[in-house]
């Protein structure tokens, strides 16, 4: 079972992305990542291990296509393991 505790889904600049994630891997290193809009907050402890999955993904519909890029960080409560895989070119 799935439980949303925080999603945001808004319209930004190139730049503006770039900046949030710069910041957000600022918070990843430091361990602790809290997620703010409105009255709403979550907060979360990062781990040192985590497994990071990126997609880059192309649906096609009736009125066009739309490409996605995804990257993700996961990890279970209390353990997890580093594997080397993709890398930035």
């Amino acid at each position: 079972m799935e439980e949303v505790l925080f999603k945001s889904e808004e319209p930004k600049s190139r730049g503006d992305v770039a900046q949030f994630l710069r910041q957000l891997a600022d918070k990843v290193e430091a361990g602790e990542v809290t997620l703010r809009q409105g009255d709403q907050e979550q907060q979360v402890q990062i781990p040192q291990n985590l497994i990071l999955e990126t997609k880059l993904e192309r649906e096609t519909k009736r009125d066009g296509e739309k490409l996605s890029l995804e990257v993700e960080l996961e990890w279970r409560p209390g353990g997890g393991s580093a594997k080397s895989g993709v890398e930035l070119a």
